[in-house]
């Protein structure tokens, strides 16, 4: 089995962990487990989904793709369902983020798997593959370009060490190449030269920045590389992996087939035949547009990157609260009132998050984080400055983020003043979003508590929580020498009450 050495937390929670990549081409996982502080392999599992092929001119997904991808997760579901909230990271890609109707899809896929599914946006993807491919391939100091070709997205990374440069993600994949240029399977060159230039075009919006950047290796990852590596290995056209020599010699074999069902390579899977010929027109443009002269592959990459990041959580590596604490600083946020406000905000889910069924890690995260950036869009208007933070907060790139998880931060700022029922577009699932209106209720009263801004001055309450109500209590004569904080409370409770929550106090 496969060994993967890491830096384990001494109170590392879990034996066993495992990262499923919901890709747009193949759905995978891998579960591992964790000994001596060793990462290793000791399953791994895929199914060639084919989720993209099933978005519509509409940008739905059609029942048939969903239905595969739900067939292929309940398969997952059968090995890792015992494992603990937290244990598992399921992790969406292109195929997702482009489908409007992602949220049915993930509905379904919740009611077959026990943990939650999250979607991720295209460069903390490529983070998450870079973090695979630094952790599983050592290149001392040499800075490396890392290239990935899914099937609805290709992401490329510049980095070092384990630290990435620049992370990108373009909209160019096999599955979605294929359908676009090669879709009766044919192969010709005058339609693989299309793909080619499609996709320099595409590369075009970060080539100047990447060459300039520079690099000293080149490394691939992901089904088309691992193929194209292969196919060099098998047919004995290269040792030293991927190189413009025998790209071209693919390129012939694919013209020569003319099809894909009659493509004949040693070292190509037949599963990878319907789209091989668009993956190696993107990697095609790659080498030309980047000048790669030899690529080398890894086979760490995604879901790797996603084991990782389930350790980094635990190990005091969580790379959410740099990026948290990079906004304090970005954003020159009044960091003792973001802490009085956090302390108060996390006291009281202490004393309701069973009431209230909000005893989840990640309910104390998503409010904590929004205690301390509350304040983001201050330095643009004080007037509207929780829908400047908002806005921030939601288009920010946030390494380490899920989408929901950033959107869920910016629900939180948008909500943590005045009218309670605003909301953004995004789309919660009825459960989360009844959960992120009972945080946003405990953040807006620990905001209230503290609106005089009088640091060290740490109320001193008990709450009582039991579905819609909240009542709070606090030590005698406490609230007769603050009238503001009173009448703030009063108009909490009005706001509170046109949506239906009931808040007391005395």
């Amino acid at each position: 089995m496969q060994s993967l050495l890491v830096q384990q937390s001494h109170d590392f929670p879990f034996e066993k962990i495992a990262a499923i990549d919901l890709g747009s081409n193949s759905f995978h996982m891998v579960v591992a487990q964790v000994t001596h502080g060793q990462l290793r392999i000791t399953g791994q599992y895929g199914d060639k989904v084919q989720l993209a092929a099933g978005l519509q001119e509409d940008d739905t997904l059609d029942e048939a793709s969903q239905q595969r991808g739900i067939d292929c997760i309940a398969q997952f579901a059968q090995v890792i369902d015992d494992l603990p909230l937290g244990s598992v990271r399921i992790v969406g890609t292109n195929a997702l983020r482009a489908a409007k109707n992602r949220y049915d899809f993930i509905s379904k896929a919740m009611d077959v798997i026990s943990h939650p599914v999250e979607i991720i946006a295209g460069r903390e993807e490529a983070r998450l593959i870079y973090v695979g491919v630094a952790r599983t391939m050592d290149h001392g100091d040499q800075k490396r370009v890392v290239v990935d070709i899914g099937g609805g997205s290709t992401e490329f990374i510049i980095g070092q060490q384990l630290e990435p440069i620049l992370t990108e993600s373009l909209h160019m994949g096999c599955v979605s190449y294929r359908q676009r240029f090669f879709p009766d399977g044919l192969i010709t060159k005058s339609n693989f030269q299309k793909a080619v230039t499609a996709a320099r075009l595409e590369l075009l919006s970060i080539q100047d920045d990447y060459l300039d950047e520079g690099w000293d290796v080149a490394i691939g990852s992901s089904g088309t590389i691992k193929a194209a590596y292969n196919i060099a290995l098998e047919m004995g056209w290269s040792k030293k992996g991927i190189t413009p020599k025998v790209l071209k010699q693919i390129q012939k074999a694919l013209f020569d087939a003319g099809h894909a069902d009659n493509i004949d390579l040693l070292g190509l899977k037949p599963e990878r035949k319907s789209t091989i010929a668009a993956g190696i027109a993107i990697l095609t443009a790659v080498f030309e547009c980047f000048g790669i002269k030899q690529m080398d592959f890894s086979n760490g990459a995604l879901r790797e990157g996603v084991l990782y990041d389930i350790m980094g959580r635990y190990a005091d590596t969580d790379i959410r609260e740099r990026t948290v604490n990079y906004m304090l600083n970005q954003y020159h946020i009044d960091t003792e009132q973001a802490k009085l406000v956090t302390h108060t905000s996390l006291s009281m889910l202490a004393q309701v998050k069973d009431d209230w069924g909000l005893a989840s890690l990640s309910s104390e995260d998503i409010l904590r984080w929004a205690s301390l950036l509350h304040e983001c869009g201050m330095g643009i208007s004080h007037s509207r400055y929780h829908k400047h933070g908002a806005y921030i907060i939601s288009e920010s790139d946030m390494p380490g983020f899920s989408q929901q998880e950033q959107q869920a931060l910016a629900s939180l700022v948008l909500r943590h003043r005045r009218k309670f029922t605003q909301a953004l577009e995004y789309r919660f699932t009825k459960s989360d979003q009844q959960d992120l209106d009972r945080l946003a209720i405990l953040l807006r009263l620990a905001i209230l508590l503290h609106i005089d801004r009088k640091e060290g001055d740490m109320p001193i309450f008990t709450l009582k929580a039991d579905d819609k109500s909240l009542h709070a209590e606090f030590l005698p004569g406490w609230l007769d020498t603050r009238p503001l904080t009173a009448a703030n409370l009063q108009s909490e409770a009005d706001y509170l009450a046109m949506s239906g929550y009931n808040l007391t106090f005395k």
